[in-house]
């Protein structure tokens, strides 16, 4: 069991990020959750955590955290490419290409992307090979 319950992105709009985060998190392995209509989108992998996509309750715009990012852990250093490349292709931007990152460790293989929103995400493999 994850000690994580759950982590909440911003976004400005709700439909945007669902096509996003189907295309990003489904490579990942995780699947939308059934909601009732009106209800903004929410992902899990294996139960926990659950991820959720939300306009902030305040009503001011949604914004990403300078030096905040969510690495998710990707089983081959094929599907941290196809994280990189879905990320692209449904509107997120580049925050650095799949490739190793040895100052992180010899295994370390990872990109960056950011959401619409401006949210940093990160897919990163630990896999000796792939």
């Amino acid at each position: 069991m994850s000690i994580i319950s759950h982590i909440t992105l911003g976004t400005n709009d709700v439909e945007r990020a669902g096509r996003f985060y189907d295309e990003v998190l489904g490579v990942l392995g995780f699947e939308r959750l059934p909601k009732p209509a009106g209800k903004p989108p929410a992902y899990e992998k294996d139960g926990m955590p659950t991820i959720y996509l939300y306009p902030p309750e305040d009503g001011r715009p949604a914004t990403w955290g300078n030096g905040t990012h969510i690495a998710f852990v990707a089983e081959t250093k094929a599907v941290v490419h196809s994280f990189h490349e879905n990320a692209l292709r449904v509107g997120g931007s580049c925050a650095g290409k799949p490739g190793p990152r040895p100052q992180y460790g010899d295994n370390y293989y990872a990109a960056y992307v950011r959401d619409p929103d401006g949210n940093k995400l990160q897919a990163v493999c630990y896999a000796t090979a792939d």
